[in-house]
Order: C-alpha cells, then structure tokens, then sequence
C-alpha cells in the first residue's frame, strides 16, 4: 500500500510537471525593433517546453537564493553554512545562465510564476519563517527547504531534456540536474 501511495504520488508530480511544462506557461517573443524573419530565426530553435521550463526555473532560483542569503546570519551549523554559500554561488550562476536563455529565446520575461508557490519553490511562508528564525531551527527550514528544491529542479531538468528542443536550455538543465545528485549527498551527510 505505500509503495502504491508513493507511485501515485511521483506519478502525478510527473504529470503536473509535463502539464505546466506544455500548458499556458510560456509568453509569446517579442520581436522589438527586429524583423519578423530574424525574430522567428532567433526564436525557432526554442520550443514551448525550453521557455516554460527556463521561466519556472528562474523564480524557483531566486526563492531559493532568498533562502540561503540568509544563512550567514542565522545558521548554527558551519557546515549549513558552507553549503548554503556554495549553493547560493550555483544559483547566482545558474540565473545568469538562465537569464541569458531567456534572452535568446525572445521571450520576454513577464514573471508568470511571481507570487506561486509550486512544489519545489521556496514558499514566501518559508522566507518569513526563516527570516524569524535562527539556529538549529532555521538550519531545519534551510536543508528541508533546499532538499525540495534541488529534488523538484531534477524532475524539471528531467522534463526538460527529454521534451525541450534548444541546445542552451537542455544543456544547461543536463548541467543542474548532474548537480542535483551531489547536492543531495551533501544535504544526506548533514
């Protein structure tokens, strides 16, 4: 009976994954003060599920990178800290990279996920708990927080690489889902 509760349950986390993925989630290209032709060159090789996936993943790591900014201050464990810093130094990367995703694609960035909380998304509720907290306890919220995160990011970066079509997003989520598996070993040894 658990294993069926858990099958089901990864089953629909994959399905709702696939339906935000493929659903509404992407914004059309802007085509500025460009030509129609170079717009649809520039945008061609980016599909619904490569901008969808790169405007889920952006909010997901600025929440994320809210939560272990934190940790300098708050943290009682050192080795909380030196994680959430190396974390937080990934995330600033991965954004960059992104961000300039997001820019070639065309598509511009209308925040569609502002406000969301998604499975995998650092809650508004965790960062006004965490912000509230310090020590053992806000340690707790950081590494729980950031085991979501890093596991929802895989299941993502999954979805990508088998259904996106551009080079620069499937590259960049085999390159963040390959850091999943080390992440969490260094949660695990915590």
């Amino acid at each position: 009976m658990q294993l069926r509760r858990h099958v089901l349950t990864l089953w629909s986390v994959g399905a709702a994954t696939a339906a935000l993925l493929v659903a509404g989630c992407t914004a059309q290209p802007a085509t500025g003060g460009t030509s129609p032709n170079a717009a649809v060159s520039r945008t061609s090789a980016f599909n619904a599920t490569d901008t969808a996936w790169i405007l889920l993943m952006i909010p997901m790591a600025e929440r994320a990178l809210r939560l272990t900014d934190l940790a300098p201050s708050r943290s009682a464990d050192p080795a909380v800290a030196t994680l959430a810093a190396r974390t937080g130094s990934t995330l600033r990367t991965d954004l960059r990279r992104l961000r300039a995703a997001l820019k070639e694609s065309g598509v511009p960035d209308t925040h569609p996920h502002e406000g969301h909380t998604m499975p995998g998304m650092v809650g508004l509720d965790t960062l006004d708990k965490a912000t509230a907290t310090k020590g053992r306890p806000f340690d707790r919220i950081l590494t729980d927080a950031l085991r979501a995160h890093v596991t929802q990011s895989r299941l993502l970066c999954a979805g990508e690489q088998t259904q996106g079509r551009a080079v620069e997003a499937t590259g960049l989520a085999a390159a963040i889902a390959k850091r999943t598996s080390q992440q969490i070993a260094e949660l695990d040894e915590l």
